[in-house]
């Protein structure tokens, strides 16, 4: 199937992925690592899957640490087509500047934006997903894509979906986004039908979604366009941005203007937020190991969970349930299933220490 005309793909790669730590960290996130044991990195894997979408059509916004890593994995990608943030603003900053830079050279431009460390393992209904997507974002719409929830999930924010849209088979108006609710509440949600995860992803066109952002942060997207009409001001206006996410600055807002649609889809997603959903993805249960790495650095008597070997040493687990073991060259975590999103805490120590080497 041919890509979508003037349709750009936007791949904000940010983010330390803390609650994956000692594997992903601020120097090495794990957008840049194979946690699907495919051999292709996480960006690689959301690169792969929107070339059929957008051919060439790539903008990748990271930090300007990272520059260098994520051109060296996606040798694809023209150099001038990854844009370094000089500081972290969120992803309505990393977002906002793609809009900008696209706005100006491309007036027909459509962008999806798609998170660098997601796995998506059916590529065909992701695609139609967004080609319904992009073709409801030419009616100037911001559009989102509501994944079906699972299970009443307290860890993502979620989509009220409202009225089918009118002449947009596939597509509905957007009432809400809530923020992360509790597990009851999450209960009701799901059993109602009319909610849907909020899984990040935006397709509009360039100009109204910076059009928007002006409408509630006007000086915000004037510093967007300033650096798009001359780069040279980048490190200049940069640190003047609000730290905010697109969801903040714009989505709910807009909902609550009735300028949003959400295209409800089906297709398995995975942000992979922790070790927990790491060993689920890859397989993992109640009376087996999973091995993320050499297989053959593991030894394994009665026990289940996930081991990541990643020091060249010898890991062995005896007798432990649903247990969570990552080997790296100067730390070590041990935790189970149920307390991965707890890891998060050991980062927050490790940086309140001073400790910037582990972290």
């Amino acid at each position: 199937m041919a890509a979508i005309d003037h349709f750009w793909a936007v791949i904000p790669a940010g983010g330390a992925g803390t609650r994956l730590w000692p594997l992903s960290r601020s120097s090495s996130p794990k957008f840049l690592h194979d946690l699907t044991g495919q051999g292709r990195t996480l960006l690689q894997g959301t690169h792969d899957r929107l070339v059929p979408l957008v051919a060439d059509r790539f903008v990748v916004v990271t930090g300007a640490a990272h520059r260098s890593a994520v051109l060296e994995q996606l040798p694809e990608v023209a150099a001038a087509r990854v844009l370094g943030e000089p500081a972290p603003r969120d992803s309505m900053g990393a977002i906002g500047l793609a809009a900008a830079v696209l706005e100006r050279e491309d007036p027909e431009a459509v962008l999806g934006s798609f998170a660098a460390d997601h796995v998506i393992p059916d590529r065909e209904a992701f695609s139609e997903a967004v080609r319904v997507a992009a073709d409801v974002a030419r009616d100037d719409w911001l559009v989102t894509l509501g994944i079906q929830p699972v299970f009443p999930s307290s860890a993502f924010g979620y989509i009220h979906l409202g009225d089918p849209l009118p002449g947009h088979a596939g597509a509905t108006a957007v009432r809400e986004f809530v923020e992360k609710p509790s597990v009851r509440t999450a209960t009701e949600y799901v059993a109602t039908g009319r909610y849907r995860w909020n899984a990040g992803m935006f397709v509009a066109r360039p100009t109204v979604l910076l059009d928007l952002l002006a409408t509630w942060h006007a000086d915000f997207a004037g510093a967007l366009r300033a650096i798009a009409a001359d780069p040279g001001r980048l490190e200049e206006l940069w640190p003047g941005l609000p730290r905010i996410a697109l969801d903040h600055a714009v989505a709910e807002p807009a909902a609550a203007a009735g300028r949003v649609a959400c295209v409800p889809s089906s297709f398995h997603w995975d942000d992979v937020g922790d070790f927990d959903s790491l060993a689920a993805l890859l397989g993992a249960t109640a009376t087996a190991t999973t091995v993320l790495g050499d297989h053959d650095l593991v030894r394994v008597v009665d026990a289940s969970g996930l081991v990541v070997p990643g020091s060249g040493r010898t890991v062995a687990v005896v007798g432990l349930d649903d247990v969570v073991v990552v080997d790296t060259p100067d730390a070590l975590l041990v935790t189970t299933r149920a307390r991965a999103q707890d890891v998060k805490q050991v980062v927050e120590a490790l940086k309140a220490e001073g400790r910037s080497e582990l972290t």
